[in-house]
């Protein structure tokens, strides 16, 4: 199951907007800041597909029927660009553990550039709802690499919320992956060019979050 944001038009397009332009996207702060906006769009939406009880609650006038978050998803960032997203869902599920796993590509300029995994600190993940968050599915190697490590941990369920996703990264993950799992992505964008970068894209968000990196 695949959700698009901007198949339906809403505030997460502005987010996009100006994640997108060359200019805007100059300023490192506006560039984090909207990245966490657009990770509290998308942790909005998928909130929708959790598990809630019904309780009762006791205020100041009287008794009132509600609904409780049954419990709260565990976040897992993808570094280093998935942390500005990530914060997004934090301010959201204010609850939820944290995990964190470092990915990143290894040989650029391949068509399919390797993976290093050299750093990971996740949670107990047994029957939990587990939520991966990671701005750009380009290859989809990072997305798979990251979900080969949490494989076998007891998780309930699997979103995985993106904010740009190039359609052979979707496919490669849908074809790796041994979990089934939910897509939650802001836009899906024509394909990848030779370098392994989406195209149109938005450029290297970890880059363009905290600097470009040596």
């Amino acid at each position: 199951m695949i959700h698009i944001l901007d198949k339906t038009p809403s505030i997460a397009d502005q987010y996009l907007y100006e994640l997108r332009h060359k200019d805007i996207q100059k300023d490192k702060a506006r560039f984090r800041y909207n990245l966490k906006r657009i990770g509290i769009v998308l942790a909005v939406e998928i909130s929708g597909q959790l598990k809630y009880r019904e309780v009762q609650i006791d205020t100041p006038l009287g008794i009132k029927d509600a609904r409780r978050l049954d419990e709260a998803p565990v976040l897992i960032s993808i570094l280093r660009a998935g942390q500005p997203l990530m914060e997004g869902f934090q301010e959201v599920f204010v609850d939820s553990e944290c995990g964190f796993i470092g990915a990143f590509r290894v040989e650029e300029g391949h068509a399919r550039p390797a993976v290093a995994m050299r750093y990971q600190a996740i949670p107990d993940l047994r029957n939990r709802t587990v939520i991966v968050v990671d701005p750009m599915l380009a290859t989809g190697n990072s997305m798979v690499s990251t979900l080969n490590e949490l494989a076998g941990l007891g998780a309930s369920g699997l979103h995985l919320a993106c904010v740009v996703a190039a359609p052979e990264g979707i496919d490669y993950v849908k074809e790796n992956c041994s979990m089934p799992f939910t897509l939650w992505v802001g836009s899906v964008d024509e394909r990848l060019n030779e370098k392994a970068y989406i195209v149109p894209g938005l450029g290297d968000a970890g880059d363009l979050s905290y600097g470009i990196k040596l």
